[in-house]
C-alpha cells in the first residue's frame, strides 16, 4: 500500500506561481509513474502532468509551457511547479501513483493510477 499526501495548495494572485508537493509512503518504488491530476467545480477530473521511473515527462498539451513535474525518488517525493498561473487553473489537485511500471501516455489515464491523494485545493485570483 502506498500513501500520498499532496501540500502546497493556496491563494495566487493570476501570474503568479506555486509549487505542489507530493509526499509519498509505504510500499514505494522508483519504477511507480507519477502523475497531477485537477478537478475545477463542476467539471471532471483531468490529466496535468505525469513522470515516468526513468523521468520522462508528459503534459497536457495546454499546460506544457506553464507547469513542470519533477521526482525525488530520494525523497519519495513528486512536485509540480506551476509558473504563469490563470484563473482556470482553479481546482483541487490530485497527486497519483502507479501500482507498477506504466509509460508512455498511459500515464494520461486515470485507470493507470492505483494510489491517489486526498488532493490540494489552488485557487488563483484574477
Amino acid at each position: 500500500q502506498v500513501h500520498l499526501v499532496e501540500s502546497g495548495g493556496g491563494l495566487v494572485q493570476a501570474g503568479g506561481s506555486l509549487r505542489l508537493s507530493c509526499a509519498a509512503s509505504g510500499r514505494t518504488s522508483s519504477s511507480q509513474g507519477m502523475g497531477w491530476f485537477r478537478q475545477a467545480p463542476g467539471k471532471e477530473r483531468e490529466f496535468v502532468a505525469a513522470i515516468s521511473y526513468s523521468r520522462s515527462q508528459d503534459y497536457a498539451d495546454s499546460l506544457k509551457d506553464r507547469f513542470t513535474i519533477s521526482r525525488d525518488d530520494a525523497k519519495r517525493t513528486v512536485y509540480l511547479q506551476m509558473n504563469t498561473l490563470k484563473p482556470e487553473d482553479t481546482a483541487v489537485y490530485y497527486c497519483a501513483g502507479t501500482e507498477t511500471y506504466v509509460g508512455g501516455t498511459y500515464l494520461r489515464r486515470m485507470e493507470s493510477y492505483t494510489y491517489w491523494g486526498q488532493g490540494t485545493q489552488v485557487t488563483v485570483s484574477s
